[in-house]
C-alpha cells in the first residue's frame, strides 16, 4: 500500500513540520523544498511530480539489485505472512536468519563461517569495537583496547561509528572520538603521493600504520579498521601495494584486521568483497547496504574462525539488538544473495559494466574542470579542479561540486557531491551499457553548464 497521494507542496510542508533529516542543513533544505521520491524501477526513480531520474548513487550505495525486483518484494511479503518478527535471544532463531548466515558463509572468504547480525553498518562497526575488545579480554590481553582507523574514513554515525570515522566535522559535534580510537592518514595518492610512484606511495601509506602502532604500543592495539576503497571519503582507491603491506604489518604485530565492506561488499568492486579485489584476508568484515539491496535495513559482521571460536566459547557476550537477525530482513537478504548468484551480477560488474563505466568516464578527462577520474568496479569519483596542470582545487566554500550536482539533477541524473570537490557515481549493479552512456552524457552536459556558471561568477 502506497502513501496517500498528495501534492508536492503538501508533502514538503509536512516534512518541514515533522521530519529532521540526516546530515542536512534544515534551514537550507526547507528553503529549497524537499524532493519527494515516490517510485523506482531498475536504475530509475520517480518523484511526486512524475520527473524520472537515473539514480547514479544506487540510493545511498545500496540498491545493488536495482529497484522493483519482484523476488525481493515477494520474499518480504511471504515472510511477513508467516512470521513478521521474533528475536534471536533466549536460545531461539528463525529459518531465514539461519539460511542467510549459510549463504553469507558460502560467498565469503574461507575463514568466515559465522555472522553476527545488526541493523546497519553503523551498528555493525559498534559491534566490531565491542567484539575485538572482548576477544582480547578472553585471550588474556585486556590492555589491547585501541582501534586504529583512517582520516576521511566513514564507518557510520553512531557514537562508536562516528569515532571510527575520520571526518573532522563529525568529531566536532559530540566530543568525538571516544577514547581508544586513533587515526592515520588515508592512502590518497593524488593528494599525498607527490614525487613517488603509486606503488612506492602504497608502501609509504601502509607504513603510517606501523608508525602509529609503535607510537601507541603494539601491546595496546586491538585492531585496524578500514574500507577497501574509501567511499564517503571520496572513492579513494589505494595502490596495489597498500593492502598486502597492511596485512603484513597487522600479522607482524598480531593485530586484528577489520575490513569495512558496507559499501564495497556484494559486488560493488567486481568481487563479492572488496578484500578479495585487493588481495587481503581480514579477521572481521562489516556489511550492510548491499546485503538486501537496501530493501530492508540489515547489517552485520562476518566473524573469522580465529575470533568466533574464542568468543563463542567465552561465556555470554553482552551485546545485541532487538532486531538482530530480523526474519523479514533476512528473508530479503536470502532472496537478494540468491539473485546476485543466479543472475551472475557480480561477474557482470567485474567483466562488463565496471570496465565499460571506466572506459566511458575516461572520456571526461579532457574537460576543463576534470583533473582525473578514479575508481573500480561500479564506484567512481570525478575530481573537479580549478587548474588541470596542478590539480589545484577551488576554495572549499565555493562548493563547485554541489553546483554540478544540481545541474545533473535538473538534467535527470542523481550523482553525489563529496569532500574536496569530488563527484561520485555508484549506480545499481544492474545498470546497462546504454544507461552508462546516459550517465556519462548527462555528466558531461552538467560539467559544461557548471563551467559556464563559474565563468559568469568570475571563478574560472
Amino acid at each position: 500500500m502506497q502513501s496517500t497521494k498528495r501534492d508536492t507542496a503538501s508533502w514538503q510542508a509536512a516534512d518541514k513540520a515533522h521530519f529532521i533529516h540526516p546530515f542536512t542543513d534544515g534551514a537550507s533544505l526547507h528553503k529549497e523544498g524537499t524532493r519527494i521520491i515516490t517510485g523506482g524501477e531498475g536504475v530509475w526513480i520517480r518523484d511526486n511530480d512524475d520527473n524520472v531520474l537515473l539514480d547514479g548513487m544506487a540510493g545511498l550505495w545500496c540498491v545493488n539489485a536495482g529497484y522493483g525486483q519482484p523476488k525481493l518484494i515477494e520474499a518480504a511479503s511471504e515472510q511477513l505472512k508467516s512470521l513478521a518478527y521474533y528475536n534471536a535471544f533466549f536460545h531461539t532463531a528463525v529459518p531465514s536468519s539461519i539460511e542467510l548466515a549459510e549463504l553469507l558463509a558460502e560467498v565469503s572468504p574461507a575463514q568466515f563461517k559465522r555472522v553476527y547480525y545488526s541493523n546497519s553498518g553503523s551498528e555493525g562497526n559498534d559491534t566490531v569495537i565491542r567484539l575485538v575488545r572482548h576477544y582480547w579480554d578472553l585471550v588474556g590481553k585486556p590492555e589491547r583496547k585501541t582501534l586504529i582507523a583512517r582520516n576521511f574514513a566513514y564507518h557510520g554515525s553512531t557514537i562508536g561509528g562516528a569515532s571510527l570515522s575520520g571526518m573532522p566535522w563529525m568529531h566536532a559535534q559530540g566530543d568525538l572520538p571516544i577514547p581508544g580510537i586513533v587515526h592515520i592518514e588515508q592512502p590518497h595518492y593524488e593528494a599525498l603521493g607527490s614525487g613517488l610512484t603509486r606503488e612506492q606511495f602504497g608502501l609509504k601509506a601502509a607504513s603510517w600504520l606501523e608508525e602509529k602502532i609503535i607510537e601507541v604500543g603494539p601491546e595496546n592495539v586491538a585492531a585496524f579498521i578500514a574500507e577497501p576503497v574509501q567511499g564517503a571519503g571520496g572513492v579513494v582507491v589505494p595502490p596495489s601495494s597498500y593492502w598486502p603491506e597492511i596485512q603484513r604489518i597487522c600479522r607482524k604485530y598480531d593485530i586484528l584486521l577489520v575490513s569495512d565492506e558496507v559499501i564495497c561488499g556484494f559486488g560493488r568492486t567486481g568481487n563479492w568483497w572488496g578484500c578479495q579485489t585487493f588481495g587481503y584476508e581480514p579477521d572481521l568484515m562489516t556489511f550492510a547496504k548491499g546485503v538486501t539491496s537496501g530493501y530492508v535495513p540489515l547489517g552485520g559482521v562476518m566473524v573469522s574462525d580465529r575470533v568466533a571460536d574464542v568468543v563463542e566459547n567465552g561465556g555470554i557476550f553482552n551485546h545485541g539488538y532487538t532486531y538482530s537477525g530480523h526474519p523479514v530482513a533476512c528473508a530479503v537478504g536470502v532472496a537478494n544473495v540468491k539473485l546476485l548468484i543466479q543472475e551472475k551480477i557480480v561477474d557482470y560488474v567485474r567483466e562488463d559494466a565496471g570496465p565499460y563505466l571506466a572506459e566511458k568516464l575516461a572520456t571526461l578527462n579532457d574537460h576543463p574542470l576534470v583533473g582525473y577520474t578514479d575508481g573500480i568496479g561500479l564506484m567512481w569519483a570525478i575530481q573537479i579542479v580549478k587548474d588541470k596542470s596542478t590539480n589545484a582545487l577551488f576554495d572549499y566554500d565555493k562548493q563547485v561540486n554541489a553546483i554540478c550536482r544540481e545541474f545533473a539533477r535538473k538534467n535527470g541524473l542523481i550523482i553525489r557531491a563529496i569532500v574536496n570537490d569530488r563527484m561520485i557515481i555508484a549506480p545499481p549493479l544492474v545498470i546497462s551499457r546504454a544507461e552508462i552512456d546516459r550517465v556519462v552524457e548527462i555528466t558531461r552536459r552538467s560539467l559544461d553548464e557548471t563551467l559556464v556558471e563559474l565563468q559568469l561568477r568570475g571563478w574560472f
